[in-house]
């Protein structure tokens, strides 16, 4: 079967996937790599459409260029080459909008003195400067040229109208405050990567990216999982991967496991971190409160991590380690939310020729890396350790970071698993 503009029908089985950073991406892998092993039926790699917003646009876009989950999974280990997130592609400095920035300072220090002279009011003289300071810190073209080579290389497509899968990248138009659907009729022309560099652009640390005529920023501004756009798109059953979700520590606290005010010790960024995700939640289940009245003859079925979960939170997704972790985290998070949701989730499967395999749900040994023996091993050593490990989480200001300690105490188990 297909559908508009020759892609494949996929069996009207949506995917939907929020942001979350890097951290986000590296969990979406890994819970669809527990729905690819459970969930007979379903081919990741063929689905009737993709939607991707933010970070979830890099793994939604993969998923529509052919790539398994388990080769996501391979090439986060690196045992497959074509990482996209390697620290470099995220991390380079704006120096051009620093310069350009920099430039005005002499023209906003002649208007501050003139607006002084005019009227002895400091505060509204110093609001000339305000046009100084950066828009962003970071620098999104890499992100851009590292997907555009990515997606050229082994039979993948960078055009949205090359795909056999109907794959749609939200953004947000900063001008208008609207979503942008690249991919969909008038906005497929526009290469992937350029859509991603889009949807990825979140506000103070990306520069808005100029495209279509308008100024795009994140897609996550206005939806968290975009998983409408899905059902608009054709879609009956959309699976939700959503891994922004507020942390609660109280748990990790009681058990001694994190001391108290770790989210205050990660200063600023923990703190900003924690509101964003507060308010993106409770927007999204506002968002999916309203889809049973809107699609009344539809299915969704939403994944995200367990509050408590504060290992998500501190990790430091561009050490090996850490990466890992959080791989293996969602691959269990998920299957324990299949395996506890079974019963209601077997005849929704089954509307749409799917089967949970529960056989594979109850195999309490399996991980993420389960094909490779060292994985294994590593995964039950770290597994042993954990309920004794505390987190350390410095003052503010400190030197040592808590992502620094993390990498090293998952360092130390994996040193100690694989020999």
């Amino acid at each position: 079967m297909t559908s508009r503009a020759g892609h494949t029908d996929g069996g009207r089985i949506g995917l939907a996937l929020a942001g979350g950073g890097p951290v986000g991406a590296v969990y979406e892998i890994g819970a669809l790599r527990a729905l690819e092993e459970a969930v007979v039926g379903i081919d990741f790699t063929a689905l009737h459409v993709y939607v991707g917003v933010s970070a979830g646009s890099f793994v939604a876009a993969f998923l529509a260029n052919g790539v398994t989950p388990s080769q996501l999974v391979r090439v986060l280990d690196g045992r497959e080459d074509g990482d996209p997130l390697l620290p470099a592609i995220f991390f380079t400095p704006a120096y051009w909008e620093w310069f350009r920035r920099a430039l005005q300072l002499p023209r906003l220090t002649w208007e501050a003195v003139q607006a002084l002279i005019e009227r002895p009011d400091i505060f509204r003289a110093m609001s000339r400067f305000a046009g100084a300071i950066p828009t962003a810190l970071f620098d999104n073209e890499p992100i851009r040229r590292a997907l555009a080579e990515a997606f050229t290389r082994q039979g993948r497509t960078d055009d949205f109208r090359k795909l056999r899968r109907h794959l749609i990248v939200v953004a947000t138009d900063l001008g208008a405050g609207e979503p942008i659907r690249f991919g969909e009729p008038g906005l497929d022309d526009v290469p992937i990567s350029r859509a991603i560099q889009a949807s990825t652009a979140l506000p103070g640390v990306y520069p808005p990216v100029h495209v279509a005529q308008r100024y795009c920023v994140d897609g996550v501004l206005l939806k968290t999982v975009h998983a409408s756009v899905a059902f608009d798109a054709g879609a009956k059953l959309v699976l939700c991967i959503n891994p922004i979700v507020p942390v609660d520590t109280t748990a990790g606290v009681r058990a001694g496991v994190l001391p108290v005010g770790s989210l205050l010790a990660g200063g600023f960024p923990a703190l900003m971190s924690q509101t964003f995700r507060t308010l993106v939640h409770s927007r999204l289940q506002a968002g999916f409160s309203s889809y049973e009245g809107r699609y009344p003859d539809s299915d969704f079925i939403l994944f995200e991590p367990d509050r408590d979960e504060y290992r998500m939170f501190f990790s430091n997704v561009f050490s090996l380690a850490s990466r890992r972790a959080v791989c293996e985290l969602a691959y269990q998070a998920t299957r324990r939310s299949l395996r506890l949701r079974a019963d209601r989730l077997e005849p929704v499967f089954a509307k749409y020729g799917c089967e949970l395999k529960r056989d594979v749900l109850e195999g309490r040994d399996r991980t993420v890396w389960h094909d490779t023996p060292r994985f294994t091993a590593e995964f039950r050593a770290r597994r042993a350790v954990e309920p004794r490990r505390r987190l350390r989480v410095p003052n503010a200001g400190a030197g040592d970071g808590v992502l620094e300690r993390l990498t090293r105490a998952l360092d130390a188990v994996e040193k100690q698993a694989g020999g």
